[in-house]
């Protein structure tokens, strides 16, 4: 749908807090050069980005154009598969049901051609895969056009607590994706830059030169290998320099831990051996590392590098990345489940579930996608450079014993509060959601999405059923456990988010009404505008508790009704569902943690109360405080900053977003309505959903 660009006073009273009544203006439109019995051809590029409008001349140059249309009459859209990803063009009715469709393609440069008659039922188009960004109006002959009002609806995530924020770094960062620091006697902070750095922060700022640089050793920016491959000219990838830990006795032995991207290879692997399910062509390989520092501490030693973990990756999108050390002194890992839209690309295994091809999240036999393992990074065992805790959950038993949970997609990002380990798990093309991780706990991937039940054909219409938990034959008919946290891409038309990054609970003093909340964000609203998400949320005091089968109460969370019964479920949110979750084996599903209510953090200095930059990360000071990090550019070349949450009238004044185009000019883009976005390529973050 096309967008009208405020103006900054404008964007200031309507601001995207305030959802708009849509109502009858009694416009009329004029539908001039359309012939009765003569068919109407529409020209379109489709790209990620949205639906761009060729031709007739009434739509050149638009995104998401309105294809006006007398009921009755005969049309032709063409479209043209710019960027090389799976899409595909649909008609839908008001309440959502496809009326006319074409098969998905993945050709750059094919073109399909949809004839079809215009009736009365067709409210919108749509590309199945991406149907939040590539979605535009249809309006009939005789309708009226629709002017917004100021009048307040109910609003999905309301308005919380102010903030402002306070830069602490900026240049040389480009794609700050990590903020930690050592348990050690100096005052300095980590800062991790996808390409390849790790600068230190100290208390005179950034120092010059970094900690340590390995770009020379990454792979990407190049041509992929996996079959999922991106325009010539595109500078966003998920590939990099992802993650970074210090082991808790870095002061004494020196060792800290890095996760990054690696030429392909399948041969030789460090780690588990017998992993039936590699990709013959990887993409590229995951490679998680211990390093020393310098005897002063003050550097890394770039030629102490001691190769733990390598995993060939099918694509290279979807690698998760982060890690951390828990109380328990084990190092956690994060790998996403492999990549590819929909995630039935090459380097995807069979697992139980039949209904969907692909995923990985459900297998843990074949390989290590779509997991989080726990080692040991202090002792070597098995021919494994490193150790595996005994208490793991498949010590003993059928699977990987590294792993220690699994059903993930792309966990972005994760943290420990009270031993308690949150990820923020990437969805694909409805909702994105945040785990509470659990020892053996199952989250759904590719079963579901959030709570809803995913459908691998058709991403944008859930199936109506799916399972609830495993078949008694797998692992005993574990439960696929619901998010505490889950949010849909788009809201009553508007916006809501794309890509989800994971937070930390809140333990520092300046802020109090802060403290205890789970301080998270999105990504960005659009793909095209750094327009990033700041929220907080808690446990829900009086939410909706989740109930199992047969209790005859709508469930918040979609853990479901049994079949048959109609009981719709809904997001934790209020957004309507169809899909109801049932057994394998006719068991009950286990009942499920309160979801937990989400709130907008509105910024301070920000005409529009919000940051303007795509939220790459977070990060958290030895005090207990809060940081985000973001960029204003779309790629992986780009600006990155830090800025550190600070009470209201701390922070300084953020800046209306700009960014640079790939013909190197900056683009002014104001503070413009949200545009339906979604969630299948991203910009370079690690973070890309598609």
């Amino acid at each position: 749908m096309t967008k009208e660009h405020p103006s900054e006073e404008e964007a200031a009273s309507h601001s995207r807090r305030m959802f708009l009544r849509v109502t009858s203006a009694g416009v009329g439109l004029a539908f001039s050069g359309v012939a009765v019995g003569q068919a109407q051809s529409f020209e379109l590029g489709g790209a990620v980005a949205g639906w761009q409008g060729r031709a007739p001349s009434s739509i050149e140059g638009e995104t998401n154009p309105t294809l006006q249309l007398q009921t009755g009459q005969q049309y032709a859209i063409t479209w043209e598969n710019v960027d090389g990803q799976p899409h595909n063009i649909a008609i839908l009715d008001a309440n959502g049901e496809e009326l006319e469709r074409t098969e998905i393609i993945t050709e750059q440069g094919a073109t399909q051609t949809l004839e079809f008659t215009a009736t009365e039922e067709m409210a919108e188009y749509y590309c199945e895969v991406h149907p939040s960004s590539m979605r535009g109006q249809i309006q009939l002959a005789g309708q009226q056009q629709q002017q917004p009002t100021q009048q307040e609806e109910p609003q999905l995530i309301p308005e919380g607590p102010s903030i402002g924020l306070q830069q602490v770094a900026g240049a040389p960062l480009q794609q700050p994706i990590g903020f930690t620091y050592a348990n050690e006697d100096a005052n300095r902070r980590f800062i991790v830059d996808q390409n390849g750095q790790i600068y230190v922060h100290g208390p005179d700022g950034l120092q010059d030169e970094p900690f340590l640089d390995i770009q020379e050793k990454l792979y990407y920016l190049t041509e992929t290998r996996g079959g999922f491959e991106r325009p010539e000219d595109s500078t966003f990838d998920e590939r990099g320099l992802l993650g970074l830990a210090f082991h808790p006795d870095f002061q004494n032995n020196r060792k800290f831990y890095i996760r990054y991207s690696a030429p392909p290879r399948t041969q030789e692997l460090a780690g588990p051996p017998n992993r039936e399910g590699i990709p013959e062509e990887p993409d590229h390989t995951f490679v998680l590392a211990e390093y020393r520092a310098t005897q002063d501490l003050s550097k890394a030693n770039p030629d102490s590098e001691r190769i733990l973990l390598e995993i060939p990756e099918p694509q290279f999108n979807h690698n998760a990345g982060d890690i951390a050390f828990g109380p328990d002194g084990f190092l956690y890992v994060t790998v996403g489940d492999g990549g590819g839209a929909d995630d039935t690309y090459s380097g995807h295994v069979d697992d139980w579930y039949r209904r969907n091809e692909g995923g990985n999240g459900q297998d843990i036999t074949q390989n290590l996608q779509g997991s989080i393992l726990r080692i040991n990074v202090d002792t070597r065992e098995n021919n494994r450079p490193y150790g595996v805790p005994d208490d793991n959950p498949l010590v003993g038993n059928t699977g990987f014993p590294e792993q220690w949970a699994w059903g993930f997609r792309n966990p972005w990002r994760m943290s420990f509060n009270d031993g308690r380990l949150f990820a923020a798990d990437v969805g694909q093309s409805l909702f994105e959601e945040v785990d509470i991780v659990e020892k053996g706990g199952n989250y759904g991937w590719n079963v579901k999405e959030g709570t809803s039940c995913f459908n691998a054909q058709n991403s944008a219409q859930p199936f109506d059923q799916c399972p609830d938990r495993t078949p008694q034959n797998v692992r005993g008919g574990e439960p696929l456990i619901d998010p505490i946290i889950e949010y849909p891409h788009t809201y009553q038309g508007q916006s809501v988010g794309i890509s989800v990054t994971g937070g930390y609970v809140y333990q520092g003093n300046t802020l109090s009404s802060l403290q205890g909340g789970y301080v998270f964000g999105d990504y960005s609203q659009s793909f095209e505008e750094p327009r990033g998400q700041l929220w907080i949320a808690r446990p829900s005091e009086q939410g909706n508790k989740t109930t199992t089968p047969g209790e005859g109460t709508p469930t918040q969370t979609g853990a479901g009704t049994t079949p048959g019964e109609g009981t719709p479920a809904t997001t934790t949110n209020g957004t309507t569902k169809t899909n109801q979750t049932t057994t394998e084996d006719g068991g009950q599903p286990q009942s499920q943690e309160t979801p937990w209510s989400m709130e907008e953090l509105v910024v301070e200095g920000s005409q529009n109360g919000e940051i303007n930059r795509f939220v790459l990360a977070f990060g958290r000071d030895q005090n207990g405080e809060l940081y985000v990090l973001g960029s204003n550019t779309g790629g992986v070349r780009g600006n990155g900053f830090v800025y550190k949450i600070v009470p209201p009238g701390e922070g300084e004044s953020i800046s209306t977003p700009t960014q640079t185009t790939t013909e190197g000019t900056t683009t002014q883009t104001g503070t413009a309505a949200e545009t339906g976005t979604e969630t299948t390529t991203t910009t370079g973050t690690g973070n890309e959903t598609g």
